[in-house]
């Protein structure tokens, strides 16, 4: 005899969970799909919150601390919300060396906010990640999902707000 597992109930009526339900049901609700779950949820929500960890870990009979381990660990992977565009400075060791910290520091002088954290206004996210993989690009930005480089802070910055106010 085999026993069924029971499947968590929706955490809501929102019909983006439907759409994370089916993800996780393609892959057999397995644990091995926890990094496409992840996505399925990220894809629905903008980001990862509790609520949606302790759903997948539900749903995947895994220990929330290990889907918080693997939300935590992959830089793609976002606990809050995010602004309207996003912008990840590379702190690779190319990157570092060619003025990745200058990047960084004149978009918080312009716009008041450090790697992490997202303006007031929702207009901007600003991340950072050890390595973007451009490093003949040094310093390597990638802006809402485009890689762009060899850019002075100033430049940078003028990108942005040129980004923002479209």
């Amino acid at each position: 005899m085999t026993l069924q597992r029971t499947r968590p109930d929706l955490p809501s009526n929102d019909k983006r969970w439907k759409l994370v339900n089916a993800a996780m049901r393609r892959n057999g609700y397995a644990g091995h799909a926890l990094i496409e779950a992840l996505h399925a949820v990220q894809d629905a929500f903008g980001f990862l919150d509790e609520e949606a960890m302790t759903f997948v870990a539900d749903s995947l009979d895994l220990p929330l601390s290990k889907v918080y381990g693997v939300a935590t660990f992959y830089h793609l992977f976002m606990l809050k919300p995010q602004g309207r565009h996003a912008c990840v400075v590379c702190t690779g060791t190319a990157c570092y060396i060619k003025g990745a910290s200058a990047l960084i520091e004149g978009v918080q002088e312009r716009f008041g906010v450090a790697p992490g954290e997202t303006t007031a206004d929702k207009s901007l996210s600003v991340l950072s990640a050890r390595c973007v993989g451009a490093c003949g690009l040094a310093p390597a930005v990638v802006l809402d999902g485009n890689v762009i480089g060899r850019l002075g802070p100033a430049q940078l910055c003028e990108r942005l707000e040129q980004e923002i106010a479209e």
